[in-house]
């Protein structure tokens, strides 16, 4: 039985308030662009799920696909993807993160 990793990824990205596809854990980030949205998450205290994708060729790929974005990271609030680590930033600089962010975990 293949897997069906689009249904998986769509199952994490609507289970979890925030979740981050990245390169290593939150606790290792293991790029400069993962470390950067982990911390900013961190600096928000923002609870969030993070998903290796060198843990899993098949998710580092579908996540491409899911959501039709070229890079890792990708940051998903209340099911919907924001963005990689330079869309967050921007948004992190302007307060619309926090925003985004308190709506959806007050719902």
């Amino acid at each position: 039985m293949s897997r069906d990793v689009q249904a998986e990824l769509k199952q994490a990205v609507e289970s979890n308030k925030v979740i981050l596809f990245m390169k290593g854990t939150p606790s290792f980030p293991q790029c400069g662009f993962s470390a950067t949205v982990v911390e900013i998450l961190k600096q928000l205290q923002v609870p969030f799920a993070g998903v290796n994708v060198l843990a899993d060729p098949e998710v580092r790929e579908g996540i491409k696909q899911f959501s039709d974005w070229p890079t890792i990271p990708q940051l998903y609030i209340g099911g919907e993807f924001v963005g990689g680590c330079d869309i967050t930033k921007e948004l992190f600089a302007s307060g619309e993160l926090k925003k985004k962010v308190d709506a959806t975990l007050a719902a």
